[in-house]
């Protein structure tokens, strides 16, 4: 199978830990293999993109080893919080991790899957994605890239010519099968898992891999890794709140430990800056509303503090995990400036900015995106009336990070809110018309050229 020699540089590091991890697993033998997606920009980070269609299809269709990484395809163990109840009978139940590679930054990164078949961890279900919910996975993973969320990719989407009966979808439903591009699929729930079998060796073994292998550093200390994951989660709420993105599912099993964002199921971007704004049907007590999305991913980064104390001391764990509410304010902070399209200025003139936007946002109910959009470079029209009077006033000092010259900002502002989600699914489930994603898809990139 051919590989760009310059960029592709293969890994098996998973191996290290040893079986007491995962569980090795075979693919799922699909009915077809039919190339819907395929993510070459992300390909070429880690020396796939040269692959023609009928080798992709190999390999993310049919999976097919990828040369000198791993030799088959692991499923994860893990427990978690689910809604804030503890389950010890969960794992990858319907993907796997099938090969590691570094990218062209050297990051150790994970090729995993969903939708790719039943595994020791299945429970009941079928292993199966379905084809909208990959269609939806790509429109996530790109509108959070474009905003600066550390996100998975949507590596491939592909086919499978099955029919899948669902609850939440009309079916029967279009079967498909995901890869994805990740930094670590090693989770909160990870942790969890060894220290509910109270396994210390195994939770030491998975600090040392963590450091040196995802945070590039020399070191056995589980506090010290807290406190980087205290860093990096931190920041991810702070960057889902000013990307208006609601993930809708915030368990510990769904938190990684490189902060990065991934496993989309019933997401939502919000169109006001509503707090009670919820993406998931089931959740009935907005446990993940907006608005709540930095208290759940610092109560799940707590219960990885309490896994580490199985082998470290208290004291200096919660210290660590105190710093998170600061660490936040901060990131939040960098991450408007960021969208708002300045440059940071002075911490306390920055934060009074951020909560006179935030203010006025909630109490008009304007479009969060429309908002963005108008004010970038930090001025913002007079069609913005009263009521942003304070936003205007302290945006006035402010120097813009970047022009306006990129042809984006000649047009309307890019969205991603439920009715547009849906119409593109339904030109694909009823006249198998992708033109609306792959014009999206554009227009998305467009976007993240403009705010880059």
């Amino acid at each position: 199978m051919p590989t760009d020699p310059q960029a592709y540089h293969p890994e098996a590091r998973l191996l290290t830990l040893g079986d007491r991890f995962y569980d090795p697993v075979a693919a799922a033998d699909f009915p077809e293999t039919r190339l819907r997606f395929r993510n070459d920009r992300a390909a070429a980070q880690v020396g796939l993109a040269s692959l023609d269609d009928g080798e992709w299809i190999a390999a993310f269709g049919r999976f097919d080893p990828l040369p000198g990484t791993l030799p088959q395809p692991l499923a994860l163990r893990y427990h978690g919080h689910q809604f804030r109840s503890y389950n010890p009978d969960i794992g990858d139940g319907r993907g796997f991790t099938f090969a590691q590679l570094r990218d062209g930054r050297g990051r150790l990164m994970d090729l995993g899957t969903k939708g790719s078949g039943r595994t020791p961890w299945s429970r009941s279900g079928d292993g199966r994605l379905t084809l909208k919910g990959g269609v939806r996975e790509i429109l996530a993973t790109e509108m959070l890239e474009a905003l600066n969320v550390p996100t998975s990719r949507t590596l491939s989407i592909i086919e499978t010519g099955e029919a899948l009966e669902r609850g939440d979808e009309p079916s029967p439903t279009r079967g498909a099968v995901m890869v994805r591009l990740n930094h670590s699929h090693v989770r909160i729930g990870t942790f969890q898992r060894l220290a509910y079998e109270r396994d210390e060796e195994s939770l030491r073994a998975l600090v040392g891999y963590t450091l040196r292998n995802l945070y590039d550093e020399d070191s056995d200390d589980p506090v010290r890794l807290l406190d980087l994951v205290v860093g990096r989660t931190a920041t991810l709420a702070a960057r889902y709140m000013a990307a208006g993105f609601v993930h809708g599912v915030l368990n510990s099993d769904n938190i990684n430990v490189t902060g990065e964002s991934f496993d989309y199921g019933p997401w939502r971007f919000a169109p006001t800056w509503d707090p009670a704004f919820t993406a998931a049907y089931f959740d009935h007590q907005g446990l993940y509303a907006f608005g709540r999305q930095p208290e759940a991913i610092h109560w799940d980064v707590m219960q990885l503090a309490i896994s580490l104390r199985q082998i470290a001391e208290s004291d200096p764990l919660v210290e660590a995990l105190d710093t998170f509410g600061d660490r936040y304010m901060a990131a939040v902070t960098e991450a408007i400036l960021w969208r708002l399209g300045v440059v940071a200025r002075d911490p306390t003139e920055d934060r009074a900015l951020v909560q006179h936007v935030e203010r006025a946002l909630r109490t008009t109910g304007a479009s969060i995106d429309r908002f963005y959009f108008d004010a970038f470079g930090g001025t913002l029209p007079d069609t913005y009336g009263k009521p942003w009077t304070e936003v205007r006033n302290a945006l006035a000092p402010y120097a813009p990070r970047k022009d306006r010259s990129h042809p984006y900002w000649s047009g309307e502002p890019c969205s991603m809110l439920i009715d547009e989600v849906e119409s593109i699914w339904s030109a694909i489930a009823d006249r198998d018309d992708w033109s609306l994603l792959d014009a999206k898809v554009a227009s998305i990139r467009a976007m993240g050229e403009a705010l880059a």
